[in-house]
């Protein structure tokens, strides 16, 4: 068991403020303290103000039970079933509270046939609590009755020191839980901190863990490595500690194996590139884009060699993205709504060369159209000879925009770093 010491941090050596946090997070703070509770802000919300930056969520610890705070808010809905939560909602906004976990006796622990370790789920306090979480950087408390931050685990000298570090002994808290490796990878990227050694060491090793995780678990965790903002440093480490090989396993073999591998390399690196730039721009992604981005390798390796087999060349293109998606979803599940997009994109490359008579007037009115002539500029971008079709593209539509009441809300929903076409102004 972890030892634990608490140190805390009077306000006039912090930087969290009131000021910063949320005011549905304080107006849920105070109800719970004015019933007696205990409520804390803690995790990413307290580590991101400490680090100067924004925070994206504002999560409440409790000793209150889910019941008890889901009474004490009518804008409130309970959810899990080993441990439950409650989300709070003021408008769009949702404010998670999670009761304090406590300690699972040794008698409670089991393990699964993959070797994984199950614990129950149980109450406790705040100190064991501090205990539970995964990394020392998201184990910092904000107190607003004394405005202090509560820090049990030596939180505050991990963050000075810009590193990431597991609580507990690393290899049990990955078969724990497997997704804490990809956290890991995340939290790295985004905050451009240092893996600590001994949390980073067993990583390659546990890798083929992810393999008992839910397929729609991890779709749900790959979206967050991937619209951080860091993508691509995420993507380049993924490859570096092994874990894209039991996430992308197909896509895995081709960047490792196949002729075109640097090709393949440079044309996700680009994707991503482009995705970050769109995120950081505060321009819409859409998770279509990104998926037909990775598994491109694989469409492609499999519509070469269909067409060598003669299948022609648009029926090899429609099976080569069913082949891809049907090998991919036993890994991590893809909606229908986005797997649908992917198909349309990837089909699209055929129809984009199809530029004679009313052709290219019907096609850019399609609401798949602007994410299709991205993609295509990102195959030239990564060194693909497309004899200028991108170019004949940007050409056209500077010329013949599309009307306006044709555009659907998904057409400028591409990944490309390049805004619409437009024509300019006389000077």
């Amino acid at each position: 068991m972890t030892d634990t010491s608490l140190n805390i941090i009077p306000r006039k050596l912090h930087t969290v403020s009131r000021q910063l946090i949320s005011p549905s997070a304080l107006k849920v703070m105070h109800r719970l303290i004015s019933k007696g509770y205990e409520a804390y802000l803690v995790g990413g919300g307290v580590r991101d103000i400490l680090l100067g930056m924004q925070p994206k969520d504002f999560d409440i610890a409790t000793n209150a039970h889910p019941e008890q705070v889901h009474d004490l808010f009518k804008n409130s809905r309970l959810i899990g079933r080993r441990f439950k939560l409650v989300h709070i909602l003021f408008g769009r906004e949702m404010i998670e509270v999670a009761t304090f976990r406590g300690q699972a006796s040794e008698d409670s622990n089991k393990q699964s046939d993959q070797g994984m370790l199950l614990r129950d789920n149980e109450y406790g306090s705040i100190d064991e609590d501090a205990i539970r979480r995964d990394f020392t950087i998201n184990a910092l408390y904000y107190s607003p009755n004394d405005f202090g931050v509560y820090d049990f685990v030596n939180s505050l000298d991990d963050i000075q020191n810009r590193q990431i570090r597991l609580i507990g002994d690393p290899e049990t808290r990955y078969r724990e839980d497997p997704v804490r490796m990809l956290r890991a990878i995340r939290f790295s990227s985004k905050l451009k901190f240092d893996i600590a050694p001994e949390t980073e060491n067993p990583i390659r090793e546990l890798a083929s863990l992810l393999n008992n995780i839910s397929p729609a678990r991890l779709f749900d965790e790959v979206l967050k490595l991937l619209l951080s903002g860091y993508a691509y440093d995420t993507f380049q480490k993924l490859l570096s500690f092994r874990l894209f090989d039991p996430l992308f396993p197909q896509v895995s073999q081709v960047l490792r194996n196949n002729q075109n591998s640097d090709f393949y390399k440079s044309f996700i690196d680009q994707g991503l590139k482009n995705t970050d730039s769109r995120i950081l721009a505060e321009k819409p992604v859409t998770p279509a884009f990104l998926y037909a981005t990775i598994l491109w390798p694989e469409v492609n390796r499999l519509w070469q060699q269909l067409q060598a087999e003669n299948v022609p060349e648009f029926p090899a293109l429609q099976q080569a993205g069913q082949l891809a998606l049907q090998q991919q979803i036993q890994f991590i599940s893809i909606p229908k709504r986005f797997s649908l997009m992917m198909k349309e994109i990837w089909e699209y490359q055929i129809r984009l060369k199809k530029i004679q008579g009313k052709k290219p007037h019907q096609l850019i009115e399609h609401p798949r159209f602007r994410a299709a002539y991205d993609f295509l500029l990102l195959r030239e971008q990564a060194g693909e000879d497309l004899d200028g079709l991108g170019s004949w593209w940007t050409k056209f539509q500077i010329t013949n925009p599309a009307p306006i009441h044709h555009r659907s809300k998904n057409q400028n929903r591409g990944n490309s770093n390049t805004r619409p076409p437009q024509k300019r102004r006389r000077t």
